[in-house]
């Protein structure tokens, strides 16, 4: 029997048209829970919408339509991106549908038949946006201390769940399961911020408006929308007090809910409690990802800044906005977009890494062998392809089960560069000049499609049509994770399919502009920074500074296994850097003094802990140290074998 795994989403709030960040989450998900289907689980995914609270109330007002109405259209746009985006949920549940809302009024019910809930009056302040209670202290110079938005100060009759009864349970169920909350940091807000101060008894129904789901038992009241939404998590699954189906009893407890970290309070506070006092086990994790920032500022309609993943779809693909939005985002740290970044990560990885392996490697087969796929042989530099390949499936599959995505698809890339680097190595184009060199030739092919092979199943949870695209044109009947557990399924004999571009290199400038005509105005983007100057007329004497401020600086070696030169900077060379576990791109003024192809193959040492900036439009993440006088410019490079994320102090 295939062991469960249940993943989730946080529920989408039917407020307005989810925006790219927003989108982010439903692709995170997908991708852990088809990775977690290829390694033979049975996942069971499930997304939808939450689709009361006052906000949606005078939203629907203002467009003068019911509420309902109003929601079942947002909830149609959800639906329909989350289905552009590949999104292979489970199940799709709205906090309206008839079953939940029956069962969040059993629930209700339940917590208070046994004092877990009781009647007063709430005076406060309330954040209709968070649809969040604050007391006076809590808020932000008067605001909100969530979204820094404007609240409203409230009093009404409302009943309220008695929270501090479950502190000290709660506290011991997190130190006691040190893995409930990811990443860390995350943890220790929660802990500090709210748990060790003492919680609150928490509101739990509202009298002032009427879109929620009603109190059966006083009417005027509606349950609070929290209170509804995270119930979504087991009324999915059919779960009411009075019922616990089979589909519930196989897959609760989650073994992980995928949130925002906005929303990490609800989720790692007042769930555990509601779930405490219903005698029901707790999820296995709750995993608060960063955000997704337009530059410095969180994406918003209000701010002007909205991007959406349809128009992105239109412009560069559906797997290529994947793969932007899995490789850029930091696991703990927050991730940024703009158009300027997309192109440029779009062209650098998908267009010249992978894009250009698979179509020179399968047109090369095709006109040397008629597309037939010859026997593999042994020779030098292929152990080295091997275990590159093998070495890429384990360290993904050790960083996908962190849900590590980012770190995962650098190895994926890593071993994409060091196919192409393989191809430089063995020349091709040189042996099939060589009639003798001819077997050498087909195995060198085969190597090259069995790790493209590997490349196919390794991006499939990421990018499942370009890995299909990937499959048909080598001819691979071996696609599952299994099959990576050797170098050399690819099958002799069988035929690759037609050689077609995976991704055309794009061009930003033309783009850019296109971009920015449909929209009306400039496409957001980083502004360039002006380039340095290489020589200095005299020496400059910097201030001293202590042994502390040294050791903020974090230099380590690195092997550069790719160049190229940014276009329209004649000083600029953009580079792939291996420090260890991870590639960093870093462009740096030595085009003047390195061809790219001088400068591949090179150790140099890096500035690691540099903020990262874009310089011509292009992202760099570090700086490498060279030296200059007035006769040129040399890069610091180190001797011996002295391997790459070694430290240098």
């Amino acid at each position: 029997m295939k062991e469960k795994y249940y993943i989730t989403t946080a529920i989408a709030y039917t407020s307005r048209k989810p925006h790219i960040g927003n989108t982010y989450e439903v692709v995170l998900t997908d991708a852990i829970a088809r990775y977690k289907r290829q390694r033979g689980y049975d996942v069971f995914f499930l997304t939808g919408t939450d689709e009361h609270g006052q906000k949606i109330g005078e939203a629907a007002k203002e467009a003068g339509i019911t509420p309902q109405q109003y929601v079942d259209g947002v909830a149609g746009e959800i639906k329909d991106i989350w289905n552009l985006m590949n999104a292979s949920y489970d199940h799709f549940i709205r906090t309206t549908d008839d079953y939940h809302v029956d069962a969040v009024q059993k629930i209700f019910n339940k917590l208070y038949e046994q004092g877990d809930i009781y009647k007063g009056e709430y005076e406060g302040w309330y954040c209709v946006p968070c649809e969040s209670f604050f007391t006076q202290t809590q808020l932000v110079d008067g605001c909100c201390p969530d979204c820094g938005r404007e609240v409203k100060k409230t009093k009404e009759e409302a009943y309220f769940f008695k929270m501090s009864k479950y502190q000290d349970r709660l506290m011991q169920y997190i130190e006691e399961n040190p893995d409930f909350i990811q990443p860390e940091s995350r943890k220790k807000e929660m802990i500090n911020n709210f748990l060790k101060p003492g919680l609150q008894d928490l509101c739990v129904s509202r009298t002032t408006f009427d879109w929620g789901v009603p109190v059966t038992f006083d009417d005027g009241h509606v349950i609070y929308v929290w209170i509804d939404a995270l119930s979504n998590y087991i009324t999915a699954l059919g779960y009411a007090p009075d019922k616990q189906p089979e589909l519930y009893q196989k897959y609760w407890p989650a073994d992980v809910h995928i949130i925002g970290k906005d929303i990490l309070r609800f989720h790692t506070i007042y769930w555990p409690i509601m779930l405490m006092a219903l005698g029901e086990p707790l999820p296995k994790q709750i995993f608060g990802h960063p955000w997704l920032l337009a530059g410095a500022d969180k994406i918003s309609k209000s701010r002007g800044n909205a991007i959406y993943a349809d128009d992105l779809v239109k412009l560069f693909g559906v797997d290529a906005v994947r793969y932007y939005l899995l490789c850029e985002m930091p696991y703990a740290q927050d991730g940024t977009i703009s158009y300027e970044n997309i192109i440029s990560r779009y062209n650098a990885d998908l267009a010249n890494v992978l894009g250009n392996l698979v179509n020179r490697t399968v047109a090369m087969q095709q006109k040397y062998f008629g597309g037939v796929i010859q026997p593999k042989t042994d020779g030098e530099f292929d152990d080295e392809l091997r275990a590159a390949a093998l070495q890429a499936a384990s360290l993904c599959a050790e960083k996908m089960d962190a849900f590590k995505t980012a770190d995962a698809l650098a190895e994926i890339m890593n071993l994409a560069r060091r196919s192409n680097k393989y191809i430089d190595e063995t020349m091709p184009w040189s042996l099939a000049k060589d009639e003798s060199q001819k077997e050498r030739l087909g195995g060198v092919l085969y190597n090259l499609i069995e790790s493209i092979r590997f490349l196919g199943v390794l991006l499939s949870p990421f990018m499942p049509e370009t890995a299909a695209s990937i499959f048909k044109q080598i001819g691979a009947t071996e696609t599952s994770w299994d099959s990576l557990a050797a170098f050399g399924k690819t099958v002799a004999g069988t035929s690759v399919g037609t050689a077609e571009p995976l991704f055309a290199r794009l061009d930003e400038k033309k783009m850019l502009a296109e971009i920015e005509a449909s929209m009306g105005q400039p496409a957001a983007k980083s502004e360039p920074k002006k380039e340095a100057k290489a020589e200095k007329t005299e020496v400059e004497k910097k201030a001293e500074i202590s042994i502390d401020d040294f050791a903020k600086l974090d230099f380590k070696v690195g092997k550069v296994l790719a160049s190229e030169r940014v276009e329209g900077a004649d000083k600029l060379l953009v580079s792939q850097i291996q420090i260890g576990d991870e590639v960093r791109q870093i462009v740096s003024g030595i085009a003047k003094h390195y061809a790219p192809e001088e400068f591949v193959g090179k150790k140099v040492i890096v500035l690691t802990n540099l903020k990262p900036v874009k310089l011509r439009g292009v992202l760099s993440e570090g700086m490498i140290l060279a030296a200059s006088d007035k006769n040129g410019l040399r890069v610091l490079t180190v001797d011996g074998d002295m391997p790459d994320g070694a430290s240098v102090s």
